[in-house]
């Protein structure tokens, strides 16, 4: 039997031999029907200056995916020559491939452009503790370039206290904090957008609206349409089928009351299971799924052979 680790890094020993410093924007061909893992994972060699943060820019990627898929790297100085991990692969979110698709607890959001066999993918910053994101359908109301932004007050008062007092309006710029370009959502006061601060894409940072790279904001506006559905939802854990193999990938759960216990991820994972009908009588390989669950890392790793819809139970399979 394979561990996490060997599994992993059987997929890092062949892409290491093709990998580069900058990869292209992360869209990728939609995989056949039923079929359900897109991208592959990549290592680069850092230079003396390179961060976490510069290198999630530069490879439409957030800042704790970076952390989680490098454990034991420094995120401000992984030094000159270190390999990184690029966690560029991806079980695509579970429901209709259709519009934008929001996961908010790998801090990304999908797009599924209409009549085009792609998907497009891009790292967001989502809404910090007491500012949660919201959870539902809606759709894009509005789309708009270099946009002011008039603080709620909520906001004017929560920066007043801190001693620091903002005007009513900010009109655009380098110090507007919408960035170039902003979508408004169906979701009443909340907005997908850019930013004027480098750091914070892929974390939890906001007051509940969606960040994004400025460069990676200017291209969805582009591609997206007043009306596109958009669909979020918190799936921190995700089964899908590759090549005759189901995988597991696995994020550290949102929770604003504490960190989740060990029973009660293993129960997320079962109920994540049990949304999968196709999948129905999957017997996993539990000390795979416990080795995934506990990295929290982001990365797909195969837990189940399946053959003609038919799950194996030998997991030397693997």
């Amino acid at each position: 039997m394979l561990s996490r680790f060997s599994a992993v890094n059987r997929c890092l020993t062949l892409l290491a031999l093709c990998s580069s410093a900058t990869v292209q924007a992360l869209e990728f061909p939609l995989p056949a029907p039923g079929e359900d893992v897109v991208g592959q994972v990549q290592v680069i060699k850092a230079k003396y200056e390179d961060t976490f943060a510069d290198l999630g820019t530069a490879n439409d990627l957030g800042y704790l995916e970076m952390v989680a898929a490098n454990p034991g790297v420094d995120p401000w100085l992984p030094g000159e020559g270190a390999e990184v991990i690029l966690p560029t692969r991806y079980v695509l979110p579970s429901g209709p491939r259709e519009g934008i698709v929001i996961n908010l607890a790998e801090y990304r959001l999908y797009y599924f452009p209409k009549g085009q066999d792609v998907v497009h993918t891009f790292p967001l910053g989502i809404g910090r503790e007491g500012w949660g994101s919201p959870l539902g359908a809606g759709r894009v109301t509005v789309k708009t370039p270099n946009p002011a932004w008039y603080p709620p007050k909520s906001i004017r008062e929560e920066h007043a206290a801190e001693g620091d007092y903002l005007p009513t309006v900010v009109p655009p710029g380098p110090d507007n904090p919408l960035g170039p370009y902003k979508l408004t959502l169906s979701f009443p006061g909340y907005l997908i957008h850019g930013s004027n601060k480098k750091f914070g894409i892929g974390m939890r940072v906001s007051h509940g609206c969606f960040r994004m790279l400025n460069h990676n904001v200017l291209e969805l506006a582009a591609m997206v349409p007043v009306g596109t559905p958009v669909r979020i939802v918190n799936e921190p854990y995700k089964f899908g089928v590759s090549d005759g193999k189901v995988y597991l990938e696995a994020h550290a759960p949102l929770d604003d009351e504490g960190n989740a216990s060990v029973v009660d991820k293993h129960t997320a994972v079962i109920n994540a299971l049990l949304k999968r009908d196709e999948l129905s009588g999957l017997r996993l390989d539990w000390e795979m799924v416990r080795e995934v669950v506990a990295a929290e890392d982001g990365m797909p790793v195969p837990i189940a052979a399946q053959v003609d819809n038919a799950v194996a139970s030998n997991s030397t399979s693997l």
